[in-house]
Order: C-alpha cells, then structure tokens, then sequence
C-alpha cells in the first residue's frame, strides 16, 4: 500500500480518537492527527539524526530525529514507534515515552502537519540499516552542535524537531 494512502487517527486536543482519515487528505485539510517521534541517543549521548528522504510528501531533505510518523488504526503509540523504527532504520530497542506537544507546521507544497506528537527516547549506539525509501542519510550529532546548526541553518530542519529539541 502506498503509505499516502495509509489512514491516519484523527484526535481531539485530549488525545481521543475521533475518526479516521486518509493521511494525504488529512494534511491537506490540516487536521488534526496522532504522531510520534523517536530520538536515539548512543553512549556519547549523541542523537542519532535522519535525512527524510528527497522524494517525501513534505519536508524531503531536511535532517530530523530518528524516526517519526503515525500510528495506524488501533495500534498503539508505542508500538508504531518500534515498528516505525525497524522499517525505516533497522533498529529494535526499548523506548519509554518522554511527552507530547501539538503544533501545527504549513508547507510550501499546501500540505500541513497539524499532530498531536508523542515523543519516545531510546539508546543505540550501532549503525542503522536504513530504509533508502524513507530515509537519505544519517548522522549522529551532540545536543550543542545541532542546537548551533541550527541556529545556522534552520532551514535545514523539520518544524517539529525544533520544538522538540526547544523541550529537551
């Protein structure tokens, strides 16, 4: 299935299922959805980084964390972080949810990203055996220097890793 065509679980500002929805339209319309984000840290307590794909709906090209996108119907948080995880970095370890935040992020290309963000931290200190149709490239980076390179270059980051990494 083409992941465009995946429905996404749209959410009240409690987090409460509400409905299902395709998650191209849902964007489009700028609805309001469940995500999540998964930051790795290695023992360095570096954060693994991600290039979102250059062929991505939105935000191709840009670095990010880990890994991020939705849960399916009925499935949890959690456990779409961890499936995530394996599909776009080849990763398997534990996770334990740290917050969640809702922003809303309109793009260029009319699509808009209107989530309620669970945000998941985990420790790997490996290479990832990443995805090529999610994911460009990777890096691991210290807090300080992508909190910099940013400051540099936000245009070189996803909306929602800004704000993620203002909170941590």
């Amino acid at each position: 299935m083409n992941s465009l065509n995946e429905q996404v679980v749209l959410v009240d500002r409690d987090d409460n299922s509400i409905g299902l929805m395709d998650k191209l339209e849902a964007h489009e319309k700028g609805l309001l959805h469940r995500a999540f984000s998964v930051l790795l840290f290695n023992n360095k307590k570096e954060l693994l980084l991600q290039q979102r794909a250059f062929d991505k709906y939105h935000c191709g090209g840009l670095w990010t964390n880990t890994c991020c996108s939705h849960p399916r119907p009925e499935e949890d948080a959690k456990d779409a972080a961890l499936r995530r995880l394996r599909e776009e970095m080849g990763i398997e370890c534990d996770l334990q949810k740290s917050f969640a935040f809702i922003y809303k992020a309109e793009f260029d290309n009319g699509l808009t990203e209107h989530e309620y963000d669970h945000v998941f931290f985990g420790s790997f200190s490996g290479d990832p055996a990443i995805n090529s149709d999610e994911v460009a490239d990777w890096k691991y980076m210290p807090l300080h220097a992508i909190k910099k390179d940013i400051a540099d270059h936000p245009d070189h980051y996803t909306p929602w890793f800004k704000i993620i990494l203002d909170r941590i």
